[in-house]
């Protein structure tokens, strides 16, 4: 769902501005790709993905899913270790604080809401799925000690939502000590405007935001070798 052209002129005005402070102060530099690289898709679960839903976000059908599904391709080629997030609870204590701040009770263990879109769904035995109970994908979880211990320095990510689970993960992953690439066609939310804020604030001071083509002609370049499982 894009953005009004009224919005849209009003964000163009403040992100010229900003991108003016940030370039003069040192912000807005590349950090660009490692030496090894894995696929993170944030919560792409039904809940997020599929209409009728409390958690839905826009632009699934239209971009999102498709981008991704080119993206996976790409990297299946190259054997590059691809990983899940799906957030899942199993009980209302397990929720914890999160119903004060929205419909969380949608998202229980062992319903459809949370299992990966199956249109993009991992390959049992090949992938990688991590429930998390937090924003972040490393918040709580195993994440940073498997792609450290597989050798990963660079996270390509999707998914939803970008003022929240995405934004958390890329700020985690900074202070990780990974470098981070989001997809600009692979990311949403249910809110246009919180698309197009964070995508600059987040390529400004932690991460760089690409385009799908140019992130994909990479991978399929000769700079990204065949991953090779460690041992």
């Amino acid at each position: 769902m894009p953005v009004s052209q009224e919005v849209q002129n009003a964000m163009n005005v403040i992100f010229k501005e900003d991108s003016t402070l940030y370039a003069a102060r040192g912000w807005g530099q590349r950090s660009g790709y490692g030496k090894s690289i894995a696929i993170l898709n944030i919560d792409l679960a039904n809940a997020w993905t599929r209409k009728g839903y409390r958690f839905t976000c826009e632009d699934m059908d239209e971009q999102i899913i498709p981008g991704t599904q080119r993206l996976i391709a790409a990297a299946r080629k190259k054997n590059l270790p691809i990983i899940y997030t799906t957030t899942a609870f199993c009980s209302r204590f397990d929720i914890g604080a999160f119903p004060l701040r929205g419909p969380w009770e949608d998202l229980m263990l062992g319903t459809s809401g949370v299992e990966i879109d199956d249109r993009i769904k991992p390959v049992d035995g090949v992938d990688t799925l991590i429930v998390k109970k937090r924003p972040s994908a490393f918040a709580g979880t195993h994440l940073g000690g498997i792609l450290r211990a597989g050798g990963i320095d660079t996270l390509i990510c999707t998914g939803v939502t970008m003022a929240g689970c995405v934004r958390h993960t890329v700020e985690d992953a900074l202070g990780e000590g990974f470098r981070t690439v989001i997809v600009r066609e692979c990311v949403g939310d249910r809110v246009a405007a919180a698309i197009e804020w964070n995508c600059f604030d987040l390529d400004q001071k932690y991460s760089d935001v690409e385009p799908l083509d140019k992130v994909i002609a990479y991978i399929e370049g000769n700079e990204v070798p065949v991953y090779q499982y460690p041992l």
